[in-house]
């Protein structure tokens, strides 16, 4: 339980400019909806994105087992629980984060699975510096669903305490738009997974179109390959659609930044499909300026 403690106000200035410029070098997406925020909630969301961020490390850490990233994290969290409940700190994420957490109502229970979240990418079957052959990690829909929850809803229930909201139905909906955003992400990346030995889409799926874990490293039968990833676009698709009956239900001057973040992603969904889902050549992504375009609409948006 996080009590109310009052940083000092120079400190706490340096703290989220700390967190700013984690969020601006590192959130290369995710940065532009922050833009469009009023400046408080900017803030927090910049502290939450760096306490990911600084999770995320010592997760992907290569010089690290296993057991010791959980340790090293069960330590992080541990540390930040104590720093909520009122202990002095000078590490400047923590510092915000906890300013942030009170101000907006975050429950700790959110950020505790943010972190659990970054584990489930990391296994010991994959020393540092090695590839496998892909392993199918998910058998059905609903266990990569799960997986999407970990990694991409919970940022979104974090973001819907910031962005503001009343109704309890924005919270289904902020974990349907952070699987799509997820999804979208699985088929952008699809080859670079596998090259790594990761496969996010479901065996049930691969067996459906006959498409072995090696061949989504290959990409090999462009025509198979193609039919998996239009059928996750689809469902993508489908939870993008939580978007509008979110937008009405978030404070109005956060309105901008969820329209924002919800062009960016599906604007690479849009781009893969261009692509006729050839996602094996360059990498898909927005250019900068198709993400400038795209933030100052939102910044419109904000001022009408």
């Amino acid at each position: 339980m996080s009590v109310a403690v009052q940083e000092h106000p120079l400190q706490l200035t340096t703290a989220y400019g700390v967190c700013r410029h984690i969020a601006r070098t590192a959130a290369k997406n995710f940065y532009y909806g922050f833009m469009v925020l009023p400046r408080r909630k900017r803030n927090a969301l910049s502290a939450v994105y760096a306490f990911m961020r600084h999770a995320d490390d010592i997760a992907d850490d290569p010089a690290l087992s296993l057991r010791q990233r959980r340790d090293k994290l069960s330590e992080f969290l541990q540390e930040y629980h104590l720093v909520a409940e009122g202990k002095n700190t000078d590490d400047p994420v923590f510092m915000a984060l906890r300013d942030s957490q009170q101000r907006y109502k975050i429950p700790t229970e959110l950020l505790d699975k943010l972190v659990a979240g970054t584990l489930m990418d990391v296994s010991d079957a994959t020393p540092a510096g090695t590839v496998e052959e892909p392993v199918i990690t998910y058998r059905t829909f609903d266990e990569l669903y799960d997986y999407c929850y970990h990694v991409a809803s919970v940022v979104g229930l974090v973001c819907i305490c910031i962005f503001g909201y009343r109704d309890k139905a924005a919270e289904d909906l902020a974990e349907h738009l952070g699987v799509a955003f997820q999804l979208t992400n699985i088929i952008r990346d699809v080859k670079e997974d596998a090259s790594l030995g990761r496969v996010y889409f479901p065996q049930e799926d691969l067996e459906h179109f006959g498409i072995s874990a090696p061949e989504l490293t290959s990409g090999c039968d462009r025509a198979k390959l193609r039919g998996l990833f239009q059928m996750e676009g689809a469902r993508a698709r489908q939870f993008y659609r939580a978007a509008d009956e979110l937008m009405p239900l978030i404070d109005e001057d956060s309105q901008p930044a969820l329209w924002t973040l919800v062009n960016v992603y599906r604007g690479l969904l849009d781009k893969i499909e261009l692509k006729d889902y050839d996602v094996y050549g360059e990498r898909v992504k927005l250019t900068t300026s198709e993400k400038l375009r795209i933030m100052a609409k939102g910044m419109v948006k904000r001022l009408a």
